[in-house]
């Protein structure tokens, strides 16, 4: 668990994830917390600093109950992406944005609204391929998002801060097919004795004031509420849960037998970090995970394509149903699935949409494409910014996140498509985010 969680005590519900649906989470309550006087406040702010940059969401255009929007004057987000969506910079023209949202860019500005085309590089994939793992050769493209707003499955947020479209270039390498695995992270844990920060007991120091008791270790776990809420408070359907960690997804009672073949979550950034130096590997940055995902597509909205279901077929793991209240199941899986379970993107890549969200090493800022645009077009293999930067945070560090997770929906977040950008503080897992790795075309051999 990351700094200043174990204070973070929230509502407790029903953990969604296939198979474990109706088990009843015992997290900390709120009624707990105000009876403790001190420890309320205490959890608003923590939770705010980690979990809802998880969460990666943003509310825009008023408070909405599932299914509905409510109009109101001056709504109120309860998540800090709409914050950040009020308070960092807007475009001023929403760019029209067509089935293929295709166009050349103007080679005289380093930032646009339109994509230009994906040039490919030459270079084959280099000999003794690393196992499970696609070759990605390098190349040109533009990186970024366009409006969304009014697309159908575009949902209510205009992702501002995936623009302006930018030019960059990333050289080849090698990157996992799927999410790292509960199998493939066991190995790793066997070999090295790794304890993940959600398994680690806090420090007292770290949490001034909090009686010795509230010192537990645990995670974030997702708890949808039995009734229709309100969409501006994501305490509703997020729970701190003592004991919840990579072995234990949902908390103590949950497990992972039977799913050795799912991607491993409760992770926080350093857990994804350690992974990667032991398998002789990296995260993927930013620019190397997009330009993986487009697959040497040009604008495309998502990873398959242009349409959200193509011949009504069922394309990624998302939310389907009334959010939060219950995952229908409608393509499959109600709450996580196995890796590998959709079509391949034309890279052979699979899940770089829905099912879990994956870490990227870049830290996040908010402003990051506009300082993008201000470099030289393309821009060379981009690490991401110098430091982190949230407008409605900004002294939280966080890293990227892409690629969406099964509570994605059109009726709260949209980040299954595929320019589109998340952000969690670092120290944070939840049972919806994971990690894939990348190796160097030139890269010493892996340790498994």
């Amino acid at each position: 668990m990351g700094k200043k969680k174990s204070a973070g005590k929230s509502n407790s519900g029903k953990a969604g994830a296939k198979g474990d649906q109706q088990r009843k989470v015992e997290p900390f309550s709120v009624q707990q917390s105000q009876a403790s006087g001190w420890l309320l406040p205490v959890a608003m702010v923590a939770l705010s600093m980690g979990l809802v940059w998880a969460l990666m969401t943003m509310v825009s255009g008023g408070p909405k109950v599932a299914g509905k929007t409510q109009t109101k004057a001056e709504p109120t987000s309860g998540s800090d992406a709409g914050q950040s969506e009020k308070q960092a910079s807007r475009s001023k023209e929403t760019p029209a944005v067509g089935s293929a949202a295709v166009a050349k860019s103007n080679s005289s500005e380093p930032g646009t609204s339109t994509f230009g085309p994906t040039q490919l590089a030459s270079n084959p994939a280099p000999d003794n391929p690393p196992a499970e793992m696609v070759w990605i050769p390098g190349g040109e493209f533009s990186m970024g998002c366009l409006d969304p707003r009014g697309l159908p499955a575009g949902g209510p947020d205009a992702m501002n801060d995936a623009r302006p479209i930018v030019r960059v270039r990333v050289d080849g390498f090698w990157m996992d097919q799927t999410e790292v695995t509960n199998a493939q992270f066991a190995k790793f844990v066997e070999a090295t004795g790794y304890v993940t920060v959600a398994e680690r007991i806090p420090k007292a120091e770290d949490f001034p004031g909090a009686p010795p008791e509230n010192l537990v270790a645990g995670s974030v776990v997702f708890s949808p509420p039995e009734n229709p809420v309100i969409l501006d408070n994501h305490f509703q359907w997020w729970s701190y849960v003592p004991g919840a960690n990579w072995r234990h997804p949902l908390g103590p009672q949950s497990s992972l037998a039977g799913k050795e073949n799912y991607p491993v979550v409760q992770v926080a950034y350093e857990d994804a970090m350690a992974y990667c130096k032991w398998a002789g590997k990296r995260l993927p940055t930013e620019a190397e995970w997009e330009f993986a995902a487009r697959g040497g597509t040009a604008g495309n909205i998502y990873a398959w394509g242009n349409e959200f279901r193509p011949d009504g077929k069922w394309m990624a793991n998302t939310f389907q149903g009334q959010f939060p209240i219950r995952d229908t199941a409608q393509d499959g899986f109600a709450g996580i699935a196995p890796v590998g379970q959709f079509s391949t993107n034309p890279f052979g890549l699979q899940d770089m949409a829905g099912n879990v969200w994956e870490w990227c090493a870049d830290w996040y800022r908010a402003d990051y494409y506009q300082q993008l645009s201000q470099q030289q077009s393309p821009v060379p293999n981009p690490k991401g910014p110098a430091d982190y930067w949230d407008p409605a945070e900004p002294s939280e560090a966080k890293r990227v996140h892409r690629g969406g997770s099964f509570l994605c929906t059109d009726q709260y977040c949209t980040r299954y498509m595929i320019g589109t950008r998340g952000k969690g503080e670092q120290s944070t897992g939840t049972n919806h985010i994971g990690f894939r790795c990348v190796r160097d075309a030139q890269s010493p051999p892996e340790q498994n």
